[in-house]
C-alpha cells in the first residue's frame, strides 16, 4: 500500500518521477504567459462564486465582475490594435479558458459580451463596423446578446425563421420574427443586461433570399427599457450559470438602417442589389458560421480545466481520506482500493491527452485568426478539430466530475467543494456551441468526404476490398487517417501484450478502426441506390436520405472514435518534446494507458472485426490494471503540473484537512492504548476468553 505517499518518499532509482516545472510547461504550452495572467486574475476574491446566492443578486455580481475584467485589460487581447487590442488570437482564448476556475457564469458571460456579440462584429463587419461599435463593446459602454439560436431551429442555423427584408425606400432592414418558433432564445444577456444584440435573419431583398446574415441590431435603451418593436423575456432559473441573464428576443417590424448589416461577405446596395465575393450561398454560410469557431474552441479547454480541477479535489482527498480498517490495522487510504484507481487515474490520463489535443487546436486557431495560415484547408482542418474536440472534453467533463463527485462521498456534495457546482454549470457546455452529437455528424461528413476522394473512381468491389484489408497510403493532417495494410495479426495469441505497448501498434489499431468504419459506412451508402434509375432523383434522394438515417449512429461512433485518435496522437506528440526521462517516462505510462483504454473500452468491436483475439483483449485490460498500479504513486505528483493553487480550487476537502483530521483520529487512538485506557472491543474480548479457554482445556488434559 502506497498509504498516501508522495514520490518524494519512493526510491528515485526504482520509481522515475515527473518533474512538475517541465510537465507543467508543456500543458501550459505555447501561451503560458497569458494562462498565468488569468488565473492570477482567476484568484481574485471577487470573481469568486458564492455558493447559494439567489440568482437575482448572482446575476448583478457578474454583471460587476465584467468591468473588473475590463479594468484589468483582460479582454482585449483579440481585437484589432486600431481599437485597443493586440491581434493575440490564441492568447485571448488561451486567457479565458482559464476562468472558468473563477465562476463559469462568469466566463461564459463574458464569452458572451467579447466571443459571440463582440466578436460577430469583428469577423462578420467591416472597418467602419469596428470603428462604431467595437470601443463600446470592448468596454463594456454596450453589454450585447448573440441572437442566433431560435427556439424552432436550434443547431439549424440555416432554417431559422427570423427575417430582415430590405425596404430600397428608406434603405432600412425590417427585422422580424414572423412566428414564435423563430423567437431567439437561450440568449445570454437578452433577459436584462442587452442593449443591442448581433441578430442572424434570412436577408431578403427583391423578393430573393440571399440565407442568414447578421444584423446589429438596438434592442434598450441606456436605462434599459425595450425599444419599439423588440421583446424580451426572462428564461429564468436554469440547471446551472444563473449568474447570466439568459432571456428570449422577438422583433416585429423592427427597422435599422442599411449599414447596420455586417458585411463583410455579403452586402446590399441602396438600390436592393445583393452582391458577395462567394458565389455559392452555401459556402458563404459556412464561411460566415466558420469565423464563429471560436466558441467551440474556448468549451474544449475550458471543460479540459473543469477536469482538472475536479481530479486536482478527488485525487487530493483519496489520497488523505481512510475508510475501513487494512492488513496494518489503521484503515486503508481510498486511493490504495484498486476499484478508486480505477475510477480516477484512467480519466487523469484522459485529462492530460485533452490538455494536449486543446493545444493542437488552439494552434490552429492562432494561425488562421492571425492570418498566418488563414488558407481554405486550414480552416477547414479547423472546424474538423473543433467539431470533434469540443464533443469529447465537453462529455468527458461531466462524467469525470460526477466520478469524483461520487469518488468524495458526501463530502463531493457539499457545495463549497466546488464539484457540484461545477457540474451543473458544464452541463449546459455539451449542447451550446452546437450540439455534440450535431458537431460529430460534422466530423464524419469530412471523413466521409475524405474516403470518398481516395477512391473517387472505384467500382463496388474496390471499395469492399478496401474496407476489409484498409488499403490506402496517404495520410492527411485532421481528416481521415489510412493506415496501410490489414493489422488483424495483432489477432494472433502467440502474440505478447508487448506488441501492443509500442506507439506504432495503438495508432494502427486506433487508426485502424476509424477506417474501417468509414469504410463501412461508405458503402453501405453506396449501396443505398442500387437499382433505382439514375433519373429517379426523388427515390434516390429518399433512399439517401434512409441510409443516411440507418447509419447515423455509426457515423457518430466514428467520428468519436477520430477525435480519440487525434488526442492520442497529441499527447505522443507531446511526449516527444519532453527531454526530461521521469516525465517522458511517466507520461508514456499515462499516454499509453489513454490509447489501451480506449482499445479495452472498445473491445466488442476489435473482436468482431477480428483485429484481437479474446486472449489479447483479456491481456489488454490486464496491462491497463498494471499501468493504473504502476501510475498510482505518481498520481499527487501528476496533478501539481495542473498549477491549481487553493486560491484556483478553493474546495475544502482539498486542503490538507482530511489528513489533519485522520492524524489527529490516529494519534487520539494511540493515546489511548498507550495509557491503557482504550476500551476492550467485543469481539477482542471474545477471542481472549476462547484463547484463554483453550488454554485451560490443554493444561487440563497435560495434567
Amino acid at each position: 500500500m502506497f498509504e498516501g505517499v508522495p514520490m518524494a518518499d519512493l526510491s528515485a532509482s526504482s520509481h522515475p518521477r515527473i518533474d512538475p516545472a517541465v510537465v507543467s510547461d508543456a500543458l501550459l504550452g505555447k501561451w503560458k504567459t497569458e494562462r498565468l495572467e488569468s488565473r492570477k486574475l482567476a484568484a481574485d476574491p471577487r470573481l469568486h462564486t458564492i455558493p447559494g446566492q439567489s440568482m437575482s443578486d448572482h446575476r448583478e455580481r457578474v454583471l460587476e465582475q465584467l468591468s473588473i475584467l475590463v479594468e484589468a485589460g483582460a479582454i482585449q487581447r483579440a481585437f484589432p490594435a486600431a481599437v485597443g487590442g493586440s491581434d493575440n488570437h490564441g492568447g485571448n482564448i488561451a486567457a479565458f479558458q482559464e476562468l472558468v476556475l473563477a465562476d463559469p457564469s462568469l466566463q461564459i458571460k463574458s464569452g458572451v459580451q467579447w466571443g459571440l456579440f463582440g466578436a460577430a462584429i469583428l469577423h462578420l463587419g467591416t472597418a467602419k463596423h469596428h470603428e462604431r461599435w467595437l470601443p463600446d463593446v470592448i468596454s463594456l459602454q454596450t453589454p450585447g446578446a448573440f441572437a442566433m439560436t431560435e427556439i424552432g431551429h436550434g443547431s439549424d442555423v440555416a432554417s431559422i425563421g427570423t427575417t430582415a427584408t430590405y425596404d430600397p425606400e428608406t434603405e432600412e432592414f425590417e427585422i422580424h420574427t414572423p412566428f414564435a418558433g423563430a423567437w431567439k432564445d437561450y440568449l445570454g444577456n437578452a433577459a436584462l443586461h442587452g442593449r443591442a444584440a448581433v441578430v442572424f435573419a434570412q436577408l431578403i431583398t427583391r423578393g430573393v433570399n440571399h440565407g442568414v446574415h447578421a444584423f446589429y441590431v438596438p434592442i434598450r435603451t441606456p436605462e434599459g427599457e425595450m425599444l419599439p418593436g423588440v421583446g424580451s423575456e426572462d428564461d429564468g432559473v436554469k440547471g446551472g450559470l444563473n449568474g447570466i441573464d439568459n432571456g428570449r428576443l422577438h422583433f416585429t417590424r423592427v427597422r435599422v438602417p442599411r449599414e447596420n448589416l455586417l458585411n463583410r461577405y455579403g452586402d446590399v446596395a441602396a438600390d436592393g442589389t445583393y452582391s458577395s465575393e462567394i458565389d455559392s450561398p452555401g459556402r458563404r454560410f459556412f464561411t460566415m458560421i466558420g469565423t464563429l469557431v471560436q466558441g467551440r474552441v474556448s468549451l474544449d479547454g475550458s471543460a479540459v480545466r473543469a477536469m482538472q480541477a475536479a481530479l486536482g479535489i478527488a485525487i487530493r482527498y483519496g489520497s488523505e481520506r481512510r475508510q475501513f480498517p487494512g492488513a496494518s490495522g489503521r484503515e486503508t487510504v481510498l486511493l490504495d482500493y484498486g476499484l478508486h484507481q480505477r475510477r480516477l487515474i484512467p480519466r487523469l490520463a484522459q485529462t492530460y491527452a485533452m490538455q494536449f489535443a486543446d493545444e493542437r487546436l488552439l494552434t490552429v486557431f492562432d494561425e488562421v485568426f492571425s492570418g498566418a495560415k488563414d488558407t481554405d484547408e486550414n480552416r477547414e482542418d479547423l472546424e474538423t478539430l473543433a467539431a470533434a474536440f469540443k464533443p469529447l472534453s465537453t462529455w468527458a467533463a461531466l462524467d469525470t466530475l460526477q466520478e469524483a463527485r461520487e469518488a468524495c462521498g458526501g463530502a463531493g456534495f457539499i457545495a463549497k467543494n466546488r464539484i457540484v457546482g461545477l457540474r451543473a454549470d458544464l452541463d449546459i457546455y455539451v449542447t451550446f456551441e452546437g450540439d455534440n452529437n450535431v458537431l460529430l455528424q460534422l466530423v464524419g461528413k469530412r471523413l466521409l468526404s475524405d474516403y470518398a476522394a481516395q477512391f473517387k473512381n472505384a467500382d463496388r468491389a474496390t471499395l469492399a476490398r478496401a474496407a476489409a484489408s484498409q488499403i490506402g497510403n496517404r495520410v492527411s493532417r485532421f481528416g481521415l487517417r489510412v493506415v496501410g495494410q490489414s493489422i488483424a495479426d495483432f489477432g494472433q495469441v502467440a502474440r505478447s501484450i508487448e506488441s501492443m505497448r509500442s506507439p506504432q501498434a495503438q495508432r494502427q489499431l486506433l487508426a485502424d478502426r476509424v477506417q474501417t468504419m468509414i469504410g463501412e459506412i461508405a458503402l453501405a451508402l453506396r449501396d443505398a441506390t442500387k437499382g433505382i434509375a439514375k433519373d429517379d432523383r426523388r427515390a434516390r434522394a429518399i433512399a439517401n436520405e434512409n441510409a443516411f438515417n440507418a447509419q447515423q449512429h455509426k457515423l457518430i461512433e466514428a467520428a468519436r472514435a477520430h477525435g480519440e485518435l487525434l488526442q492520442w496522437e497529441a499527447f505522443t506528440d507531446a511526449i516527444e518534446k519532453i527531454t526530461d526521462a521521469g516525465s517522458r517516462q511517466v507520461l508514456t505510462w499515462l499516454r499509453d494507458l489513454f490509447g489501451l483504454g480506449i482499445i479495452e473500452r472498445n473491445a466488442a468491436w476489435y473482436l468482431t472485426a477480428g483485429r484481437i483475439s479474446p486472449h489479447r483483449a483479456e491481456s489488454v485490460t490486464a496491462y491497463v490494471d498494471r499501468l493504473i498500479s504502476r501510475l498510482r504513486p505518481h498520481a499527487l505528483d501528476l496533478i501539481e503540473p495542473f498549477g491549481l493553487t487553493p486560491e484556483l480550487l478553493r474546495a475544502e476537502i482539498a486542503t490538507g484537512i482530511e489528513a489533519e483530521r485522520q492524524q489527529e483520529a490516529h494519534d487520539y487512538v494511540e493515546a489511548q492504548r498507550a495509557a491503557g485506557t482504550w476500551p476492550v472491543h467485543e469481539k477482542e474480548l471474545r477471542r481472549r476468553q476462547q484463547e484463554a479457554e483453550l488454554r485451560s482445556a490443554d493444561q487440563a488434559q497435560a495434567s
